[in-house]
């Protein structure tokens, strides 16, 4: 499987997509005014406290208060709030847990109102952004990611993935772990682990020591509610988690972003670092790999699949619910039921990367077309199960009902990817009436004499629909050769396919667009 990396950048994020086979599976938007990303740790105040929820709400400077369970606590949450209280008062002075004596775990089914009080300060973790109307989703027991072990602090525990099955390396990478591990600090070991040395080990766990080491400086002097350690940006995220040796090329447009990945790929897989490639040509990134085409095709509400099937997915408050259609695809009464396999199969391949694209968390419910045999019910299972093994988020896929649908439910930490495909019509902007096309070079000639003239622009390009470029450019004596004459200075002109035929831009020498 051959793995791509596109990350098209602009002032306010960066949008990145995962290519596998040249195909989109994952997309993501990060964007700069973003502060409330999984993973980030905020210093807390407790603004409410529900006894019937066995919960609180805690302000962590969004226009929401936070939403912290009991069981988000974690069991070492004394620990913390200790840790906490002495640090901020100047009474611990280590930024390691040597000298730290721990409190005893909490009791699994205690009430919040035992531990927490109206006003306290506590460090949480965002385990789940604000999604729709609601505040973050908080967590108390705090962990540091790195790219092949999670720091846990307050902890003795060593961890291992479950998808490491060789008892053998389990063994050889508890024992590494044991040995370089600080006191107090549990340690998750991840499924990149697998194979590699005690120095990337060591040196992984070193930099996670080193942000709790920032989080400690920084707590004594962080205001309530403000954020005390952040994550890495979404890109380095899902380098970190994802990166491997099926990965292809990282295009990047942006010099800065560029530089950026180039060195974090150095820094946790330096071999790789030669996949880092800058975009270099006018063409923008997404339409140069046809990720634009491919993000048009598969988001709204009818997603059409290679045979003639097609998906209808519909988006509700409290679940997701996909139908499968034929669609054109015909069989004779015959072979109806292996059509209708054959058509499942291809629906269940797309709407694994459907939940993947979209991000699509919560209940997920599936109207295969109906099949009599229980073989190739059990086989469509098996099929969709292997293919959501590719998914990162953490979800469970029940066999079908009696009534032939699919359950599944998938985890949801950030709001969903929702992109509309529709556009409004650039030339009547959804009128449904447009300026007579007669009047199309009046419109494009004033707008020159504004821009040549009275803004003294030099290099400029217009860009217009292939039909109109062809009109311009058509004999020896042309539109173009007339506004050489007209202003003194040659206008290029391109043609872009996805305009609409009355629709036209101007681009400055600088390639950047002239609003009018």
């Amino acid at each position: 499987m051959i793995k791509e990396l596109i990350i098209d950048s602009s002032p306010n994020g960066a949008t990145i997509a995962l290519l596998q086979d040249k195909q989109l599976v994952e997309l993501h938007k990060e964007q700069v005014s973003n502060n409330y990303t999984v993973g980030d740790i905020y210093l807390g105040r407790i603004k409410k406290i529900m006894p019937s929820l066995n919960a609180a709400f805690v302000d962590v400077g969004y226009e929401k208060d936070a939403f912290l369970h009991y069981l988000d606590l974690g069991p070492q949450v004394q620990s913390l709030l200790k840790l906490t209280k002495q640090v901020r008062s100047g009474g611990y002075q280590s930024k390691l847990l040597d000298g730290f004596k721990l409190e005893a775990d909490i009791n699994k089914g205690g009430k919040i109102s035992e531990i927490l009080t109206k006003n306290q300060l506590i460090p949480v973790q965002i385990a789940k952004e604000p999604i729709s109307t609601k505040g973050p989703r908080l967590s108390s027991d705090l962990s540091i990611a790195g790219r092949y072990v999670v720091l846990v602090p307050f902890s003795e525990a060593i961890s291992i993935s479950k998808k490491i099955k060789s008892n053998t390396e389990r063994t050889r990478l508890r024992k590494v772990v044991e040995s370089i591990k600080p006191k107090h600090f549990g340690v998750i070991i991840r499924t990149v682990s697998e194979g590699k040395g005690v120095d990337e080990l060591q040196k992984d766990l070193l930099d996670l020591i080193s942000k709790w080491e920032q989080f400690i400086t920084k707590l004594p002097s962080v205001e309530p509610s403000k954020k005390v350690l952040g994550e890495i940006g979404r890109t380095s995220t899902i380098l970190r988690d994802i990166l491997n040796p099926d990965f292809q090329h990282i295009y990047t447009n942006d010099n800065g972003m560029f530089e950026e990945i180039r060195s974090y790929v150095h820094e946790i897989s330096p071999d790789m670092e030669s996949i880092v490639r800058l975009h270099k040509h006018k063409e923008p990134i997404f339409d140069h790999f046809g990720i634009e085409k491919q993000i048009k095709g598969a988001f709204g509400k009818t997603v059409n699949l290679a045979g003639g099937a097609y998906l209808v997915i519909e988006h509700t408050e409290a679940l997701h619910v996909i139908d499968v259609n034929s669609g054109n695809r015909t069989a004779s009464k015959e072979n109806q039921e292996e059509n209708a396999y054959q058509v499942n199969k291809e629906a269940a391949k797309e709407i694994a990367r459907q939940l993947r694209l979209r991000d699509m968390g919560g209940i997920v419910v599936i109207d295969f077309i109906d099949m009599h045999k229980p073989q190739n019910r059990k086989e469509l299972f098996d099929f969709l199960r292997a293919e959501m093994q590719y998914d990162r988020a953490k979800h469970t896929i029940l066999p079908p009902s009696k009534f032939g649908l699919v359950q599944i439910t998938r985890q949801r930490v950030r709001p969903e990817m929702n992109i509309v495909t529709s556009e409004v019509c650039p030339t009547c902007n959804g009128t449904g009436t447009i300026r007579p096309t007669i009047l199309l070079m009046d419109d494009i000639e004033n707008n020159f004499n504004y821009i040549l003239t009275e803004q003294n622009e030099k290099g400029i390009t217009l860009c217009v629909h292939p039909y109109i470029e062809a009109y311009i450019k058509k004999g020896i004596y042309n539109r173009q050769m007339k506004w050489f004459i007209k202003y003194g200075q040659w206008i290029k002109v391109k043609s872009n396919p996805s305009y609409q035929i009355t629709e036209f831009h101007f681009f400055s020498s600088k390639d950047e667009e002239i609003k009018l």
